[in-house]
């Protein structure tokens, strides 16, 4: 049976992940910096305690896991880790043989062969003004997986993410973001059928509600 660790299951999109995987048959471990704080994660799931600064501790989360899915965050403000943490990340998969890596970025990351829309070109903008340490974190962290061949990552592109139902209905696309938000629930279901697809390997698809 295969094995998902998981970075970031105590976040918006994170918490419905695990549950996902488990209802798909897959073992689960996670990531978790307080789990006494986190009196909803399933019985079923295995908790690793720490920090993702903390490499030990990273490679006792991924160990003998064939999947990774990586859906860190952090407020905007904060000093970005996003491109250290993938970095750290795909080393270590290497270490320990683990091929599938998924991962999780924002709508305004552009990259090239992107073709958006004026509003979400000047969307896209507004955030590299106001947000510029983040965004050039999170193009830094493209980059490496970009030029990362050996492993079979994914790193999707996320609109607006609001806490609700699934609704079933996603759409997607390689170019442009599709639709403003999605339900974090439709998020959990994506990532958890990219497991086992070769869709969208080397891609960075955007997709929404």
């Amino acid at each position: 049976m295969d094995k998902v660790a998981i970075i970031g299951g105590t976040g918006k999109v994170g918490r419905y992940i695990a549950n996902k995987a488990l209802q798909k048959g897959y073992q689960v471990r996670m990531l978790v910096r307080n789990p006494e704080k986190s009196s909803y994660i399933d019985n079923g799931i295995e908790i690793v305690k720490g920090e993702i600064q903390n490499l030990e501790t990273i490679k006792k989360l991924i160990k003998g896991c064939n999947i990774v899915v990586n859906t860190f965050g952090q407020p905007v403000r904060a000093t970005p880790m996003y491109s250290e943490l993938t970095k750290n990340l795909l080393v270590l998969m290497k270490e320990v043989n683990i091929r599938r890596y998924i991962g999780v970025s924002g709508g305004s990351l552009t990259i090239e062969g992107d073709r958006k829309n004026f509003t979400n070109i000047f969307a896209a903008k507004v955030f590299e003004v106001f947000f510029s340490k983040m965004m050039r974190d999170k193009k830094r962290e493209w980059e490496i997986l970009f030029n990362n061949k050996e492993i079979n990552w994914t790193l999707i592109r996320l609109p607006f993410v609001v806490e609700g139902a699934e609704i079933g209905s996603i759409k997607e696309s390689v170019t442009d973001m599709p639709g403003r938000k999605i339900q974090n629930q439709d998020i959990a279901t994506f990532i958890i059928n990219q497991i086992e697809s070769s869709k969208y390997i080397h891609k960075s698809p955007f997709i929404s509600n």
